[in-house]
């Protein structure tokens, strides 16, 4: 796809310097021959612990995690099988006997014909209570309502006219007391007015507002002097940390730290190309040196031992199957069948010597008695019984 693509449409390759290209090939000379034996030793030690965890962790590790589950997990969950759920089911059982039955028993024995005997005799002892109080009540009734005809009887006749009077003097009362106190309002207000606030307006216009334009004018004068000292001293401050830090600083770090930390860049961008081309490239040789090793043991003791085994060892056990092993076992099959035949015959013959003994002491046992069937029990006769042949049914009787 990126032949087809025109010129101009091609990503551009970023050019290189000639220190890349100089420092690019001495680097991943020194990196590869560094990083071969680091790899190999590497791939030596995963090969290792792959075989390791296969033949030897994970089986140690299946055999703790099943002894683990014997002597930890197993006791637990047969206790709690067959020891804590029988024993509560157990318990539950004799709580619901011992105490849930005898419970409902003399609530519904017991306690609810009492109840109900004592919900009927409040039900009456309420009603006389009731009927009682609506007695008394009635009788309370008409006493209040005599005292509250006497009590309005005094308040129309006694208090209403003697609150009227009250009333109309403490309204004189108070109109002379508020026309007293008008008066004595006003000529204290003139009082204040002519001898506090206009002598406080006249001294704040003609004294106190002069002298505080002067003193304002002056602290505006003085801010300024300050002010354009504090600037004279910072300008110079600052015209001289510029010509003797800054200056200095900033061609130090354009002229010599900015190429110096290009190049050093550089550096570290080869080197770190050179660890990973100059590791995969180990990572082939040691593919292939792993390769060559697997194949040379192969051819130096797998293959003899896979020959020997097929050439000599698989001949000789089957020769020692044939020959020896199979008879052994039919003949072993074979005594295995003749004692078990012995054992029934004897085990026939010991049951018939107890039942000869059992016979000859106690008898023979009676046979069951046959109860006779009665007359409607019993089935019909060859004269009674329904044939086909005959005419004794129901659809072929005359």
């Amino acid at each position: 796809m990126d032949l087809e693509k025109s010129p101009a449409e091609r990503p551009a390759v970023p050019a290189e310097g000639c220190l890349t290209v100089a420092i690019r090939l001495p680097v991943r000379i020194v990196v590869l021959v560094l990083v071969v034996p680091v790899r190999m030793l590497w791939d030596a030690l995963v090969v290792g612990g792959r075989f390791l965890r296969d033949t030897v962790l994970r089986p140690v590790g299946r055999v703790f995690q099943w002894v683990a589950w014997a002597v930890f997990v197993w006791p637990w969950v047969t206790l709690w099988r067959y020891a804590v759920v029988p024993v509560a089911k157990a318990l539950a059982w004799l709580g619901y006997v011992l105490l849930v039955v005898p419970a409902v028993w003399m609530y519904e024995t017991v306690l609810t014909p009492v109840g109900h005997a004592i919900a009927w005799a409040a039900r009456g002892i309420g009603a006389g209570l009731m009927w009682v109080l609506r007695g008394l009540g009635a009788g309370f009734a008409w006493v209040l309502r005599g005292i509250g005809a006497g009590f309005a009887w005094v308040y129309a006749r006694v208090l209403t006219p003697v609150g009227r009077a009250v009333a109309w003097l403490l309204r004189g009362l108070g109109i002379g007391v508020g026309a007293v106190a008008f008066g004595v309002y006003r000529v204290v207000a003139w009082l204040v007015r002519h001898l506090i606030v206009v002598p406080a307006l006249w001294l704040y216009e003609w004294i106190l507002a002069p002298v505080g334009r002067a003193i304002a004018w002056a602290a505006r004068g003085l801010g300024w002097l300050v002010r354009m000292i504090f600037t004279g001293i910072g300008a110079a401050l600052y015209w001289t940390l510029r010509v003797l830090l800054v200056l200095p600083a900033l061609a130090l770090w354009r002229w010599v730290l900015v190429p110096v930390g290009r190049v050093l860049a550089v550096v570290a961008r080869e080197v770190g190309d050179a660890l990973g081309h100059a590791w995969r490239v180990a990572g082939h040789l040691s593919l292939a040196v792993g390769r060559f090793l697997g194949r040379l043991f192969r051819w130096i003791f797998v293959e003899p031992v896979r020959w020997v085994y097929r050439s000599v060892l698989t001949p000789v056990g089957h020769v020692v199957r044939d020959t020896v092993l199979r008879p052994a076992a039919e003949a072993a099959r074979g005594v295995g069948r003749v004692t078990r035949q012995a054992l029934a015959t004897a085990r026939e013959s010991a049951r018939q010597t107890r039942a000869d003994i059992r016979r000859m002491l106690f008898g023979t046992p009676r046979e069951p008695e046959r109860v006779p069937l009665a007359k409607h029990q019993r089935e019909p006769g060859a004269a009674g019984t329904r044939t086909l042949g005959s005419s004794t049914t129901a659809l072929t009787k005359d």
